[in-house]
């Protein structure tokens, strides 16, 4: 007796299983739905931490002993105490307002893009004094931070895939270099190559005499001064970069999905890059993130050593004259970096892994 078959046109009761409520068909109609939800929820999350780093920007600096004043008074013993007073009404730390009141009030001045003066650099406004700092540091710390992550996760990646061979002995050199101190490393090679090869000079972000234009003259000079501390940056930042990019490679090598893709005969190059490396650097992402968002806060103890003129070096400098409206406006400006950072960070995650997707949609 023949079986009767099915006509191709009449659904089929598998075809139906797989239509109708499972698993496989809620993921693949999902795949072309916007996730609002995950959306909303992160772009909550980040408002709430902008608002409560802001919260600590201010009331922080108001728990500490003095004020701007009374350090500026310290080194200058000249000033009148009516001058000293019309400091005070200008810097608004005469006001017999609330900190309740001070607060809401800093929230209006925010909103307005007014961040005060500083008392440090003459009364001059704080963006200003953040925007001609601000480039130097993301030129130098931005282009070093960028450098030593490309180096160290191509690096890792390749010492992880030929585990055992002689690449293994980078990781502990490099890993060497990275325990030592910023600031001797920084002192050593000032010590060898400004000093002794007189190769580069000692610091400073350009010649003396020099004036800052878009000139070729003044960009090899800002390019001379700043190789130095740029490649210490490098070689003190490769080792962390380098070590867990290999580390992760290791774990990633023995995923049956590499197997396979050897298995079926694949280019060795492309089971690397295509599939175990590109996984592997999941994790190193959000790292890289938190990195190129504190790039902005810069190396303080780099900006030191070097005399490089740097928002790291601005913001210590604000700490110590107890400069509210600068400290402020440089922690503001961190914030919003890192914060931008994580943003970048997840549609990265999200675009170098399908799954983070299909979960979220």
């Amino acid at each position: 007796m023949t079986a009767v078959q099915p006509h191709p046109a009449e659904p089929s009761p598998t075809r139906d299983a797989l239509e109708v409520g499972t698993t496989a068909t809620t993921v693949a109609r999902g795949r072309s739905r916007v996730p609002w939800r995950f959306l909303a929820g992160r772009a909550g999350f980040y408002l709430f931490t902008l608002w409560a780093a802001i919260t600590i920007n201010f009331f922080l600096p108001r728990m500490m002993k003095g004020d701007a004043v009374d350090q500026y008074l310290s080194r200058n013993r000249n000033v009148s105490p009516e001058a000293a007073d019309a400091l005070r009404s200008l810097l608004g730390l005469d006001t017999d307002k609330s900190l309740l009141q001070q607060y809401v009030d800093y929230w209006g001045l925010l909103l307005r893009g007014d961040l005060g003066v500083s008392l440090l650099h003459g009364l001059r406004p704080v963006t200003e004094v953040i925007s001609q700092a601000l480039p130097w540091t993301v030129g130098l710390v931005g282009f070093a931070t960028v450098v030593s992550f490309a180096i160290g996760t191509i690096g890792g990646a390749v010492v992880g895939w030929r585990r055992g061979s002689r690449l293994d002995g980078l990781i502990p050199l490099t890993t060497f270099l990275s325990t030592i101190p910023y600031f001797w490393l920084g002192l050593l090679a000032i010590a060898l190559f400004s000093v002794t090869l007189g190769w580069f000079p000692i610091g400073k972000a350009y010649g003396v005499g020099m004036t800052p234009e878009w000139s070729a003259e003044f960009v090899g000079q800002v390019i001379h001064h700043g190789t130095l501390p740029a490649a210490t940056i490098v070689l003190a930042s490769l080792g962390g970069w380098m070590l867990g990019m290999r580390n992760m490679m290791l774990t990633v090598l023995d995923e049956d999905y590499v197997m396979v893709a050897q298995a079926k005969g694949m280019p060795n190059r492309r089971v690397l890059w295509r599939y175990a490396a590109r996984n592997a650097v999941l994790p190193q992402i959000q790292s890289f993130a938190l990195s190129i968002g504190f790039i902005v806060g810069g190396t303080i103890v780099m900006e030191m050593v070097f005399s490089y003129p740097g928002v790291g070096k601005l913001l210590l400098d604000a700490t110590n004259a107890k400069d509210y409206a600068l400290m402020q406006g440089v922690f503001l400006v961190i914030t919003l970096s890192v914060l931008v950072a994580n943003v970048l960070a997840d549609v990265a995650y999200a675009f170098l892994d399908p799954r983070t997707r299909q979960t979220e949609a």
